[in-house]
């Protein structure tokens, strides 16, 4: 009997074991994911499900990834493996992925892996250098882990893939942007037009240059385009220009400013001085782009060195450049000129400020990744009907009546704004005598016009600037002292004072703002206007505001008593229908640059035109008098205003190139929402790390250290009292029962 007890223990042992292996087997083979993180972070979005199922032609992924690699890499394959599973639900008949698995040992010998380190190495996805530790010993391995997608006869590829954050993110944006270039080259009216323009001059100097294959240079880059054309539904058109034998492409040249190398007599005379240009030009319609085909090093002792651009490189550059010009991203609007921030890196209108750098490269290149920026230039055009949103970042020159009615119609036209805009000017002192005595800037307040519109909307912007002791620390040099310095003027947003009823706002956790004005909402005419204000974001309860006499040098700030001290809001989003500032009010007209008739008109001609106003004005001959409707809206349709008081917002020095600090997605969040792409926003956002705990104060603190040091040990002993006499108790019950 008791040999059967036991055997059906063991019986029962082996069947819950075979349970059990039964479930992991199923796991792994069977796809199944339960997320329990707060914003769906293990999930994929609805953007991205709305990509994948309404793919038009066949999407191949191609995953080149090492197994059995380290942690946290394996983690990444892993994550990659289960993400692409998830895509692969929601998507249609077109959606497919591979995994290749690819050994950058050169000693394996395996066929297959050969084969698949070649595909990869074709593709362009190249080896990259890991750290790992093993027996305690740090050593670094090299490793494949790319991925390529190949959506019709287009390639997109993310060479390196390191992290999971953003994954999701780079992997839906490259579909979409595939899908977008198929539908732009499909629906070009006219090729692409690629000219080599090579000299054959050149070909005289380059054995001395040591450029053996520019002979070859025509027919390699030849072949190479016919391979893109290929590639691009035949779209792209080749033709080689001979600088040497057409005198007249010396306009060209200067215009798009292709490299011409000159040299003077050389080789004892046999080679005579002369020059010769050497540049790829990209052409369609008004668009060009230039590639330099010539590299040229200047090497210490080695001296000057000549290099041809690499084909594999090249093929990268012209296929980007494809992109550029085609426009196969939405366009978004860039206010140019009135003093705005310089987007472009030159101002071609402004001889003062030709060689001003632009200090909005990180920008320019998160925003061209979805949109392709397309300047307006008020002064000379109307704001083209095609765009849906206008960024104006800091503006500092007046708008004329007629400028502002083209803001205010566009906004009545349903579309959207994103104002950036700047309460002062800094300007720096002129003169040694000012840099003498070391004296600061000077803030003088900016009036463009723009504060009447937003004023009659709601909104007003405060010319003071926000200070905050919840800021930016600055390390000091030992050479001063060391320690750290309150930067009052770059306050740090805290959690608590981020709206998270925003879904794009929902996993900011932290922002950091310069030079910023607090902004006023005007609830009554809010209300009136039948509009929403969300504010988005405010300063924390210890700032305050600087107006007057601004100095913005932390040595000359002290903060104000508390009583002074407020949260100020910073950022807000108006949405509903506007109503227009030029309402009951007569229509401005554009003035026409130069009006004045052409001096040398001949006196017939001005006697004639004399007599012909004369005739227009004599009674009975008057015109009739026309009115037009449509053009001008009283009541917009519904729209957006996005607006904070700061240009410094999209500066280099706030946000990263790679897009992934709080600032960069916030920025980017603000122009999706506007441009109706709020799934993108919330697909960005939503794998942001950084996750700080809530602030306490410093009692709070105290009680908790001091809870921990003494309060624990002492629960520790009452608890263990707490059991000595409950056993004590229950042996003098026990002994009771058994004196009975």
């Amino acid at each position: 009997m008791v040999v059967n007890k036991r055997s059906k223990i063991f019986l029962k042992f082996f069947i819950y074991l075979i349970v059990i292996v039964l479930i992991n087997l199923a796991g792994t083979t069977l796809f199944f994911r339960l997320d329990l993180t707060e914003n769906g972070t293990y999930s994929i979005s609805k953007a991205s499900r709305q990509v994948v199922s309404t793919l038009s032609e066949p999407l191949t992924i191609k995953v080149f990834f090492t197994k059995n690699l380290p942690a946290p890499n394996n983690n990444t394959e892993q994550y990659l493996h289960d993400l692409l599973e998830e895509y692969s639900i929601f998507a249609n008949k077109y959606f497919n992925y591979t995994f290749y698995d690819v050994n950058p040992d050169e000693g394996d010998i395996k066929q297959e892996t050969k084969e698949n380190r070649e595909l990869a190495e074709n593709y362009g996805i190249r080896p990259v250098q890991i750290q790992l530790v093993e027996k305690d010993e740090i050593k670094f391995q090299k490793a494949y882990m790319g991925i390529v997608l190949i959506h019709g006869d287009l390639i997109e590829k993310i060479p390196t893939i390191t992290s999971i954050d953003g994954l999701e993110y780079k992997l839906t944006t490259a579909i979409k942007k595939l899908n977008n270039k198929i539908s732009a080259l499909l629906g070009l009216q006219e090729k692409i037009k690629i000219n080599l323009i090579l000299s054959s001059s050149l070909k005289i100097v380059a054995p001395y240059m040591k450029l053996n294959n520019l002979s070859g240079l025509s027919k390699t880059i030849e072949e190479t385009v016919q391979n893109i054309n290929e590639k691009s539904y035949g779209k792209l058109e080749f033709q080689y220009l001979d600088p040497t034998k057409d005198p007249d492409l010396e306009e060209i040249i200067n215009k798009y400013n292709i490299m011409n190398l000159k040299w003077p007599d050389f080789a004892n005379g046999n080679i005579k001085a002369g020059s010769g240009a050497i540049g790829l030009l990209m052409v369609y319609k008004d668009k060009a782009v230039t590639i330099p085909l010539l590299n040229i090093l200047r090497l210490p002792i080695i001296g000057t060195r000549y290099e041809i651009v690499g084909i594999n490189e090249l093929q990268e550059i012209i296929s980007d450049h494809i992109e550029s010009l085609i426009d196969i991203n939405e366009e978004i609007g860039y206010l140019a000129g009135h003093g705005t921030l310089n987007i472009q890196g030159v101002s071609p209108d402004d001889p003062a400020r030709q060689r001003e750098q632009s200090n909005l490269n990180n920008f320019k290149v998160l925003t061209e990744q979805n949109y392709a920026i397309k300047p307006v230039n008020l002064k000379e055009n109307n704001i083209p009907e095609s765009l849906d949103t206008l960024i104006i970042a800091r503006p500092t020159e007046a708008f004329s009546e007629y400028e502002l009615f083209e803001i205010d119609q566009f906004l009545m036209h349903g579309k959207n704004l994103a104002l950036f805009i700047d309460s002062f000017k800094e300007v720096m002192p002129g003169g040694q005598q000012g840099m003498s005595f070391g004296q600061g800037p000077v803030y003088l307040p900016i009036n463009t016009g723009l504060e009447k519109l937003l004023k009659h909307y709601g909104i007003s912007i405060k010319k003071s600037y926000v200070m905050d002791e919840n800021c930016y620390k600055q390390e000091l040099p030992q050479q001063l002292g060391g320690g750290q310095r309150l930067i009052y003027f770059a306050p740090f947003i805290k959690n608590k004072f981020i709206n998270k009823d925003i879904n794009f706002m929902k996993n900011i956790k932290r922002l950091i703002a310069i030079k910023i004005s607090p902004l006023e909402i005007d609830k009554e005419r809010i209300e009136k206007n039948g509009l929403t204000a969300h504010r988005l974001f405010s300063s924390s309860e210890k700032s305050w505001e600087m107006s007057g006499q601004i100095n913005l040098n932390p040595m000359f700030i002290s903060p104000p008593p508390a009583d002074e001290k407020k949260s100020l809001p910073l950022a807000y989003i108006l949405e509903g229908q506007f109503p227009s500032y030029f309402s009951g009010k007569p229509i401005p007209e554009k003035k026409a640059p130069g009006n004045k008739p052409p001096e040398n008109i001949s006196k017939d001609k001005a006697n004639e035109k004399d007599q012909k106003t004369q005739i227009e004005k004599k009674p009975g001959i008057d015109s009739p008098k026309i009115d037009s409707e449509g053009e001008f809206i009283s009541r917009g349709k519904q729209a957006k205003i996005f607006i904070i008081s700061s240009s410094d917002m999209l500066t280099d020095n706030v946000l990263d190139q790679e897009g992934r600090s709080s600032n960069a997605v916030f920025v980017m969040n603000a122009l999706d929402y506007l441009n109706n792409r709020e799934e993108i926003a919330v697909m960005r956002s939503k794998e942001q790390r950084f996750n700080p705990l809530q602030e306490s104060e410093a009692g709070t603190k105290t009680f908790i250290k001091s809870f921990n040091i003494v309060g624990m040990p002492i629960l520790v002993v009452i608890f263990g009292l707490f059991i000595l006499l409950r056993r004590h108790s229950r042996k003098k019950r026990i002994l009771m029962m058994f004196q009975k």
